[in-house]
């Protein structure tokens, strides 16, 4: 006798059915993961969620931005990935201009906010080169 496949099928048929996949974690590669913690930390803003010596060689930072449930992960040597190299990451806000003077601030070389139809931006890096967009989405602010 077959299994029955109905309830992990799609709307279209598909294998799989509904599976909800929460963004947990963003892995950000660093040379220093003391320098990169206190610039996110002090600079940024973010919240201290765990540092932990795994062993000599590791440790593990985890910090979450202000109102987000997904956190980022210092790294050094965890992953197949160069610091510096992470692009495209973004933060989304009710209002780019106070989170552009928050950065600002913060002492964070943070770009001039960009107005476009499909929302409000600045950009930023920290300072390995990895890079960060702030968007507020359109008929917010």
């Amino acid at each position: 006798m077959a299994a029955d496949t109905s309830r992990t099928r799609d709307q279209h048929g598909q294998p799989g059915g509904h599976v909800d996949f929460r963004l947990q974690l963003v892995t950000v590669p660093v040379t220093d993961v003391d320098r990169a913690k206190a610039f996110y930390v002090d600079q940024v803003g973010f919240r201290v969620e765990q540092d932990i010596e795994v062993d000599a060689a590791h440790r593990f930072v985890e910090l979450v931005p202000p109102g987000s449930a997904c956190s980022i992960a210092l790294t050094a040597g965890y992953v197949d990935a160069e610091p510096g190299s992470l692009r495209g990451v973004q933060l989304d806000v009710d209002d780019v201009h106070a989170a552009h003077a928050t950065l600002r601030a913060g002492g964070v070389a943070v770009t001039d906010v960009e107005e476009h139809p499909w929302g409000s931006f600045c950009f930023f890096s920290d300072p390995d080169g990895n890079g960060w967009s702030v968007h507020q989405p359109p008929g917010l602010g």
